[in-house]
C-alpha cells in the first residue's frame, strides 16, 4: 500500500505547492494504463528529471574538481548517476514505498527493481524542479551526490565513454548505438542494442534497460577490440 505522500515530501525535504507533479512522479504507467483517469504519469517527469540530474550533476563535479580533465569527469559523473546509483539514492529515501504500480509490477517486485527506481528518482527530481525551480532540485540531488562521491561509493564502470574515448583516437570514425529489439512484458522488458562503428557492428548487448544494453554492447566492443577482459 502506497504511504502518504506528505510522508515522501518529509523525506525529500521538499513541500510542493502543486501536489499533482509529485503524484504524477510516483505514478508508473502500469497503474495509469490500470487505472484509465488516473492522471499523469511519470515518464514525461522522468525525461525532464534526467536533463536536470544531468546538469546538476555535470556544475557540482565541474567546480568541484576545476582541475579534472573531462574525460574523468565524465566518467565521474557516470557513475554517480547510474541505475545503480541513482535506484540507491530511491532506496534511501524508500521512493519505491510510494509508488503506484499495476498489478504485474507490483507482483514482480517493481518496488525493487533498479530501472523503476532510477527512473521514479529522476521524475521526482523532475517534480521538484517544475514546482521550485533548479535551486530546489539540487538541494533534493546534491544530497545524494555529494555524500556518494564523498564515500566512495562508486563502483560503476562507464564502458560508453571509454569506448568513445577509444574511438576518439581515429577522427572521423562515428559510433552510433542502435535498438535491435525488445521482448517480454512491460513489468519485465529486455532490450536488445547494437554499437555501430560507422556502418559497421562492433558490439552486442541486452538488458532491462536502454541504457543498461548499451553498456553492454560498448563492454562487447572494448572485450572485442582487446581494450577490457572478462
Amino acid at each position: 500500500m502506497n504511504k502518504n505522500i506528505n510522508d515522501l515530501e518529509e523525506k525529500i525535504q521538499y513541500s510542493f505547492k502543486n501536489k499533482a507533479y509529485l503524484k504524477a512522479a510516483v505514478t508508473h504507467s502500469s497503474y495509469a494504463n490500470e487505472n484509465r483517469g488516473s492522471g499523469a504519469y511519470n515518464e514525461r517527469l522522468e525525461f525532464l528529471g534526467d536533463a536536470v540530474v544531468s546538469i546538476i550533476s555535470a556544475e557540482f563535479l565541474f567546480k568541484k574538481f576545476p582541475e579534472m580533465p573531462e574525460g574523468q569527469l565524465s566518467k565521474l559523473r557516470s557513475s554517480l548517476v547510474c541505475t545503480a546509483s541513482l535506484s540507491e539514492y530511491a532506496n534511501e529515501i524508500s521512493l519505491g514505498d510510494f509508488l503506484y504500480l499495476g498489478k504485474g509490477e507490483e507482483n514482480s517486485g517493481g518496488r525493487k527493481r533498479p530501472s523503476i527506481l532510477e527512473n521514479a528518482f529522476e521524475a521526482v527530481t523532475g517534480a521538484v524542479y517544475l514546482d521550485g525551480g533548479l535551486e530546489n532540485a539540487a538541494n533534493f540531488v546534491l544530497r545524494f551526490l555529494s555524500v556518494s562521491l564523498d564515500t566512495h561509493n562508486i563502483s560503476f564502470k562507464d564502458y560508453k565513454t571509454l569506448l568513445q574515448e577509444v574511438i576518439q583516437q581515429n577522427h572521423g570514425e562515428a559510433l552510433n548505438y542502435v535498438v535491435t529489439g525488445e521482448s517480454g512484458p512491460d513489468h519485465d522488458k529486455r532490450f536488445e542494442v547494437e554499437v555501430h562503428l560507422n556502418s559497421n557492428v562492433i558490439g552486442k548487448g541486452n538488458g532491462k534497460s536502454k541504457k543498461q544494453a548499451e553498456q553492454e554492447a560498448a563492454k562487447e566492443a572494448l572485450q572485442l577490440m582487446g581494450y577490457e577482459k572478462e
